[in-house]
């Protein structure tokens, strides 16, 4: 194809108005996947912070137990040798 032939397509106005309705269907998709993802971001802090108040006041009324992870996992497993 030649310079002036791409020039020629280029400037076509029905193949410039093809790509902006292909770029705003492009944008319009993406920004509802980033909102989803904003949607579902938010709402899996707000069930962290909801966990850790429970955690909280569980720990307040002395239900839970605190310590490092290998700490709880050792206390667990304490409990399996009563099953047993």
């Amino acid at each position: 194809m030649g310079q002036n032939q791409l020039k020629m397509m280029a400037s076509d106005p029905e193949i410039v108005k093809e790509i902006n309705i292909i770029h705003e269907e492009f944008m319009t998709t993406e920004m509802d996947g980033l909102t989803d993802h904003k949607k579902r971001i938010d709402k899996r802090r707000s069930e962290i912070a909801k966990n850790g108040e429970e955690t909280l006041k569980a720990l307040s009324l002395g239900q839970g137990k605190k310590g490092t992870a290998e700490e709880i996992k050792a206390y667990l497993l304490e409990d399996e040798d009563e099953f047993y």
